[in-house]
């Protein structure tokens, strides 16, 4: 290991590279992680539990695995934490809601199994929009996640405490989940990398449901590569998971650094174009990654999507009908119970029919079809946006108001297609803009071979904020 680095910055990588080696132990990188947690949470409100003697416990069997010679994978001695919709046996899971305030589950989530038998390390628990939907509120019982870049400015959500702690550098990987755009959108606010595998992929067992057809399960990480790493401990075939899909687990890292000549790009401006959210700068960070991407060999070429509103609204109605069918009988009953921005958000589904309902899965079916049987025919992956807009202060939100403008995420859970959101350049102001790669169903290892290429060649991943300098004012 470079004596020059920071244990806290070494990658999932680089850190299980310096385990096997033995230049550190899992112990120590634990006890680097708690100590990050301790001096940067207070100012950013990532973790809502922190579960240190369940790490150190952690940290102990990994080391003593790796002295045993047993190795159980990537993850194995590396500290991640958990979206707070992630049950985990006897440890408090609240979904951010004073209805689980004080509720401990039996048994762990797949992932959260998944994760403990990889070797993994758990920090604690992260935090969220209430039952990953509405918006920051201060009406909960633990206060909103703040952006590590500017802490007067939100992460976007859900999956905020994710975001926040990994771009804090509090841990290297945080898993979120993602029904509209929940870990691409605080990953793009908050300068990191966040993947949407495709539907099916990551087990969705034990994790607390927003809409059971949209919803994906994935991870927040510093890097490509460590996306890359944590999926190959996290995917495969789940017989408890109804949308599980029975389908061969490929090495994700496999395509990591080839060359991207001979792929063919499709860059959707469409899009975005007349966006009302779209910014200057966003304009000019997409079409910068366009080229960059071209300049590293690839064919990029324009390409024509329906309109991002017919996508959004298919979204939307499927989110709202199938979230409100999960809280129908706690909004009925405990009503109070919701903070206000998650109660307005989920009581709307109240007034679709089953007529709407119907029509939106018909459209989804049509565009899927037309994404995959005619764009992804003649395109490797596809460049889009993922967001359009930098972060916006905690004081821009209005009492009716999730922030969600600008953020172009929904399509593909619609569709269901792998996407990558990945950092693609900072605004004067420092914050953070970001783009998605898009790939095939079940294509991951080509959409991390894109984003690594790119992230490799742009060096955008490589800044991390200084807390110091973000402090509330």
């Amino acid at each position: 290991m470079n004596p020059s680095h920071r244990i806290n910055q070494l990658s999932i990588a680089d850190a299980g590279h310096a385990l096997r080696a033995g230049q550190i132990t899992a112990r120590q990188l634990t006890e680097d992680a708690l100590d990050q947690v301790a001096a940067l949470d207070p100012s950013v409100n990532a973790f809502v539990l922190v579960t240190a003697g369940r790490a150190l416990n952690d940290a102990e069997r990994a080391d003593a695995d790796f002295a045993n010679g047993v190795d159980r994978g990537p993850m194995q001695g590396i500290p991640y934490a958990l979206k707070d919709i992630y049950a985990t046996a006897r440890i408090r899971t609240t979904c951010h809601s004073n209805l689980f305030r004080d509720a401990v589950p039996s048994s762990d989530s797949a992932v959260a199994e998944r994760l403990s038998n990889g070797g993994g390390v758990l920090i604690g628990k992260v935090g969220t929009f209430e039952f990953a939907i509405g918006g920051p509120s201060f009406d909960l019982p633990f206060p909103p996640a703040r952006n590590p870049w500017n802490l007067e400015h939100s992460t976007g959500g859900s999956s905020s405490g994710s975001a926040a702690a990994v771009a804090a550098g509090m841990v290297r990987m945080a898993m979120g989940s993602d029904t509209g755009g929940s870990i691409r959108c605080p990953a793009g606010y908050c300068g990191v990398v966040g993947l949407k595998p495709t539907y099916g992929r990551v087990s969705r067992r034990g994790v607390f449901p927003l809409a059971y057809s949209l919803d994906h399960c994935g991870p927040l990480s510093w890097s490509v590569e460590d996306a890359a790493l944590t999926m190959q401990v996290i995917a495969g075939y789940d017989a408890l998971d109804a949308a599980s899909a029975d389908v061969p687990v490929p090495d994700f890292t496999g395509k990591i650094g080839r060359e991207l000549v001979g792929l063919r790009i499709g860059y959707t401006r469409n899009f975005y174009i007349e966006n009302p959210f779209c910014t200057a700068d966003a304009t000019k960070a997409l079409d910068a990654a366009a080229q960059q991407l071209a300049a590293l060999g690839a064919v990029v070429e324009e390409v024509v999507m329906p309109p991002f509103e017919q996508f959004e609204a298919c979204k939307n109605t499927i989110l709202f009908a199938e979230a409100y069918a999960i809280h129908e009988n706690d909004l009925k009953t405990r009503p109070y119970a919701y903070g206000h921005k998650a109660y307005q958000t989920l009581v709307s589904g109240a007034v679709l029919s089953a007529a709407d309902l119907v029509q939106a899965y018909r459209l989804r079916r049509e565009l899927a079809v037309f994404l995959n049987q005619n764009v992804l025919k003649a395109y490797d992956a596809l460049l889009a946006p993922n967001t359009l807009r930098t972060a916006a202060r905690f004081s821009s939100f209005g009492p009716d108001d999730g922030g969600g403008g600008g953020v172009l995420t929904g399509p593909f859970n619609v569709t269901g297609n792998p996407a990558l959101a990945l950092p693609i350049g900072f605004v004067a102001d420092g914050l953070p803009l970001s783009a998605q790669i898009v790939g095939r169903p079940f294509d991951e290892p080509t959409v991390l071979q894109i984003g690594a290429a790119y992230e490799a060649a742009a060096g955008v991943t490589t800044h991390r904020p200084d807390l110091k300098a973000a402090k509330v004012t």
